[in-house]
């Protein structure tokens, strides 16, 4: 078993450096390099230490059954709510995505339909127009948008998407940092 790999690809994971897991477990970056690269073996007691840090247990660390990432999602995965009042359809296009760093929906707004309203956040939001035209407003600035176009923005000002549409429009819509 490659110890120092298996470390390296949940550090990684986890969004850490080497020099932050080190701090965080005490242990120098050079100490957290050499045991990735195999040159070095931890104590029981250090790994386990580090495996807390990065959020495993030593059954998960040490099952050899590799969990196989779910790549394609169909249709039966996706989950839907609609917005009656304010006119629009959703659907998150991948399961439990509110809790990884992008988060994929469709959205369907009909004639007047307005999706709500965000606060401002660190978020990035790409879209994509699949049928309609969309009217974008970011702080005090509006945008357009109409099908085949992409829109692409930094959510720091308050933000909505309106349908700018004699008819629905569709979108996809993916948001870093779950906020929708």
């Amino acid at each position: 078993m490659e110890i120092g790999k298996k470390l390296k690809k949940l550090r990684i994971q986890k969004g850490l450096t080497q020099e932050e897991l080190g701090e965080r477990t005490d242990l120098s970056k050079g100490y957290i390099s050499q045991l990735e690269r195999d040159l070095s073996s931890p104590s029981i007691e250090t790994l386990f230490h580090v495996l807390e840090v990065l959020g495993s247990t030593p059954k998960e660390f040490f099952d050899d059954e590799e969990k196989e990432q779910k790549v394609v999602y169909t249709e039966e995965d996706q989950t839907s709510y609609i917005n009656e009042e304010k006119g629009y359809n959703m659907r998150w296009l991948v399961p439990e995505s509110n809790e990884k760093e992008m988060e994929p929906v469709w959205l369907c707004l009909k004639m007047g339909g307005q999706f709500k309203r965000f606060n401002p956040s660190l978020s990035e939001t790409f879209a994509y127009v699949l049928t309609g035209k969309v009217m974008v407003q970011i702080g005090g600035r509006t945008y357009y948008a109409k099908a085949g176009e992409s829109i692409y923005f930094h959510a720091s000002d308050e933000h909505q998407i309106v349908n700018d549409y004699n008819g629905t429009s569709e979108l996809v819509l993916v948001a870093t940092e779950s906020y929708l």
